[in-house]
């Protein structure tokens, strides 16, 4: 069982453990949709310390597993799949750009969404950079750079020079 979890109440709701206290306890104060409607959020109080926190709800069609190149003798090492990480990677390569907080979960929810209907357990690292390089383009020709810069591996300023001259201004809309 997940440790910020305990058992369900008696109304079948889950009761989340506090970040800050640790605490059992928290009751909900608001829920509402997100803007693009792939998931719940909620407003939530610790009953022993009163701090306030934010948790979301998303839907999770199946596990998935994350192949990746550095595996022991050609293997590829598994790892499950972490929204987190590709949320952290476009919020870095957009950091700076002006590009709201919305956008971009809209940008994670799609690239999840594609995973989970690709229809397999196991997906590659390389086919979600790829999602996400292609995500990025779309949204912002700098944060794709940015992103295409740390992915690709660009080693000297001749490899941004060449991939930024096959990249079209994108605008913002």
């Amino acid at each position: 069982m997940d440790p910020d979890f305990r058992q369900d109440d008696e109304d079948g709701h889950r009761l989340m453990r506090c970040p800050f206290c640790a605490h059992d306890d928290s009751q909900v104060k608001d829920s509402r949709p997100t803007e693009d409607n792939t998931a719940i959020r909620r407003r939530r109080q610790c009953e022993s310390c009163g701090a306030r926190f934010t948790t979301f709800e998303r839907v999770q069609l199946r596990d998935i597993v994350v192949l990746k190149n550095s595996g022991v003798q050609g293997e590829p090492r598994r790892e499950p799949f972490d929204r987190g990480k590709i949320e952290q990677s476009v919020a870095l390569a957009c950091r700076k750009r002006g590009i709201g907080q919305e956008r971009l979960d809209q940008l994670v929810s799609g690239i999840q969404r594609q995973i989970e209907t690709l229809g397999d357990s196991e997906v590659s690292s390389q086919v979600i950079g790829e999602m996400v390089m292609e995500g990025l383009r779309h949204l912002d020709s700098v944060a794709y750079i940015r992103f295409a810069s740390v992915y690709r591996d660009f080693s000297e300023a001749r490899d941004f020079e060449e991939f930024a001259s096959t990249v079209r201004d994108v605008g913002q809309s």
